[in-house]
């Protein structure tokens, strides 16, 4: 374990917490408010997948530029390592057409039965699930969206930045394949059940690829993010109020455009 001090933000990194459901080590960043103290008070919680990119996303800078500007609460954020993205990443119940996501349902337990558990022995997290909130950038945008869903009781609020909603059963290549048959959270938002207080944060950037599968003249990732907002809005989710879509206009697939988006989820999930 190291520790980062300053007179904003404290990093804490844990290197030491082995998981049994994902069979190696875990690295994870916590990201601690000015002048936490165990035990003074409860916060709320950011997870955030692929947290070791949140060196260059500006993370702990935006987080105290918006807290000195009271523009946020005062919360923890831990940002997990992401180990094998391509296995632990997905939608827990389905792999996808190459069999990608073979390990997400053993990624969502270790989330929730041995990281989540640690996180409230060791720090002051609120008990409350409306200040919990998971988001990831593609496919941990994705992931996050999946776990909160089969997860409401715990997070009510899920943030994707570019998530890689066109996770699929079927090569998009092939004669059969169906957008409305194949992409499989899609269908598990549709076949499911609504999950009542689940709030949605999306961003999309008009540059986050080239891909145009229905040659509609939109690029997938607006494209299969939209739908997914259409499908959660006629199960019964409204838009503006229980869900958001924000999209950059030149944002890319990358880094610098999450981090531009970053303090307007910051702002959505935790405002004063």
């Amino acid at each position: 374990m190291s520790l980062t001090v300053n007179p904003h933000y404290q990093v804490v990194t844990l290197t030491d917490i082995h998981s049994k459901l994902l069979g190696r080590d875990t690295i994870v960043d916590i990201y601690l408010p000015p002048h936490y103290e165990k035990g003074k008070k409860e916060y709320p919680l950011l997870v955030l997948n692929d947290g070791q990119d949140a060196t260059a996303i500006g993370l702990k800078a935006t987080l105290e530029k918006l807290t000195a500007e009271k523009e946020i609460r005062e919360l923890i954020v831990v940002g997990i390592h992401a180990g094998d993205r391509m296995q632990e990443y997905g939608v827990a119940a389905k792999h996808d057409y190459k069999k990608r996501g073979n390990r997400a349902k053993d990624y969502s337990k270790f989330l929730m039965t041995e990281l989540i558990a640690y996180l409230h022995y060791q720090y002051s997290i609120s008990k409350n699930p409306n200040d919990h909130a998971i988001a990831g950038f593609s496919l941990g945008g994705l992931s996050a969206f999946d776990i909160a869903w089969n997860h409401s009781d715990y997070f009510k609020k899920v943030g994707a930045f570019s998530g890689s909603f066109w996770w699929r059963k079927r090569d998009a290549e092939s004669i059969f394949y169906s957008d409305a048959r194949d992409r499989i959270l899609h269908q598990q938002v549709r076949k499911g059940k609504i999950r009542p207080g689940l709030k949605f944060w999306f961003q999309t950037g008009t540059n986050d690829e080239t891909s145009d599968r229905n040659k509609n003249g939109i690029i997938d990732s607006i494209d299969d993010t939209l739908d997914l907002i259409a499908g959660l809005t006629r199960k019964g989710y409204r838009p503006f109020l229980d869900i958001q879509y924000h999209e950059i206009n030149g944002g890319e697939h990358n880094q610098k455009t999450w981090g531009e988006a970053m303090p307007y989820f910051l702002k959505w999930a935790f405002k004063i």
